[in-house]
C-alpha cells in the first residue's frame, strides 16, 4: 500500500509505502483523516486482500457493495455514488505484439471530499504515470480529488489509443499476407484477432457513457466548472478510441470475408484442376481399355500399324485437351 498527501497550492506529496498492519500504515491513515484545508490524500493499493479493502473501507467509511465490487475485480465500467464517496469502475488494457493479443486489467477509484483509494487488478499500473502527471502540472491539484480521478482517466485512455494503433498495425499485416500471392489460409489468425478487439470493445465502448454521465452529473453539480474542460478532453480521445475499435471490428470482418472467398477460390481452382487431369487421363484410358477387350473381329486388329496408331491417337487426344485446359486457365 501506498499512501499520498499532496499540497494542493505547491505541489508538495510525502509519500508513505506501508503494510496495511504497519505501524507506518496506521500513522499515514491517521494523517489522512486529519487532512488540513488545501491537502488531498491518495492511497493506492494493487491486487489487495479482501480483509486489506475491509479495514481500509471501515477507515475511510466505503459501503460494502462498493467494497465487493473491489475484492472481485470483475465489474464493467460504471460510476456509483454511495454517499459523498464516487465509486469508478474501470478496465486497463494493454498490447502484447508477441502473441497479437489485448490483456486487460481492472482499476476501482472511490473519491472522496478530500482522499481518494485506487485499487488496482493487473500488472499495468497506470496510478504511477497519473502520479508522474500531477507532479509535472500541480496547478491541477486545485481540482482537489477530482484531479486524481482525471489523471488516471487520461492515463488509461491514452493506453486505449496506443493500443488501438497496434492493433491496428497487427491488421494492415494480416491484410498485407491475406491478398498477397501466396496460398496461407490465416482464418485462425484473423479470427484471433478480431476476438482481441472485442475484448477492447468490452472495454472501451461500456466507458463512454460512464464518462458522459460523470461531466453531466458529479461534475457538472460540483463547485469545480473549470474541471470539466479537462473531462471533456479525456472524453474526446475516448470517442476517437471507440470510433477506431468499431472500425477494426468492421474491418476484421471484412478481411474475415475476403480470406473465405480466397479459401473458396483456391478449391475451386484445385476442383478445375482435377477435373482437368482426369479429363486428359480419360480418353487414353478409355481407348486402351475398348483395345484390350478379347473380341475377334474390332478394327484395324489385322493392321500393322493399328497399334502405333492407337498410340498416337491417346497422345494427340489427350495433347489437345492439355493444351485446351491450359489455354482456359484450368491447369
Amino acid at each position: 500500500m501506498e499512501c499520498v498527501v499532496y499540497e494542493e497550492g505547491s505541489g508538495r506529496a510525502e509519500s508513505v509505502v506501508c503494510g496495511i498492519d504497519d505501524e507506518a500504515c496506521r500513522k499515514a491513515l491517521k494523517r489522512l483523516r486529519d487532512l488540513g484545508d488545501g491537502e488531498l490524500g491518495w492511497i493506492r493499493l494493487v491486487d489487495p486482500a479482501e480483509s486489506e479493502i475491509v479495514q481500509l473501507a471501515d477507515e475511510l467509511g466505503l459501503h460494502p457493495l462498493a467494497v465487493e465490487d473491489a475484492v472481485k475485480a470483475r465489474q464493467r465500467p460504471k460510476a456509483e455514488r454511495f454517499g459523498d464517496v464516487l465509486a469508478v469502475a474501470l478496465k486497463t488494457l494493454w498490447y502484447v505484439p508477441e502473441e497479437s493479443a489485448v490483456e486487460t486489467g481492472e482499476m476501482m477509484l472511490f473519491v472522496g471530499p478530500r482522499c481518494v483509494l485506487t485499487v488496482r487488478h493487473g500488472p499495468v499500473d497506470p496510478t504511477a504515470e497519473a502520479a508522474r502527471r500531477l507532479a509535472a502540472h500541480p496547478d491541477l491539484l486545485r481540482f482537489g480529488p477530482l484531479a486524481v480521478l482525471h489523471a488516471v482517466l487520461d492515463v488509461v485512455v491514452d493506453a486505449y489509443g496506443d493500443a488501438a494503433g497496434k492493433v491496428r498495425g497487427a491488421l494492415n499485416r494480416l491484410e498485407d499476407e491475406v491478398f498477397s500471392t501466396s496460398r496461407v489460409d490465416h482464418t485462425q489468425g484473423i479470427y484471433s484477432l478480431k476476438r482481441e478487439v472485442r475484448e477492447f470493445r468490452d472495454a472501451v465502448q461500456p466507458l463512454v457513457p460512464v464518462l458522459q454521465g460523470l461531466m453531466n452529473g458529479p461534475l457538472e453539480k460540483s463547485a469545480l466548472p473549470k474541471a470539466l474542460p479537462y473531462f471533456r478532453d479525456v472524453a474526446d480521445h475516448l470517442h476517437r478510441t471507440d470510433a477506431e475499435v468499431r472500425t477494426l471490428d468492421e474491418l476484421l470482418t471484412s478481411v474475415l470475408d475476403a480470406q473465405q472467398a480466397r479459401v473458396g477460390t483456391w478449391q475451386n481452382d484445385d476442383m478445375r484442376r482435377i477435373s482437368a487431369w482426369a479429363a486428359v487421363f480419360a480418353l487414353p484410358t478409355m481407348v486402351a481399355g475398348i483395345y484390350g477387350m478379347n473380341f475377334e473381329h474390332m478394327p484395324e486388329l489385322g493392321w500393322t500399324y493399328g497399334y502405333p496408331l492407337a498410340l498416337a491417337l491417346m497422345a494427340g487426344a489427350s495433347g489437345a485437351l492439355y493444351r485446351a485446359f491450359r489455354r482456359n486457365g484450368w491447369l
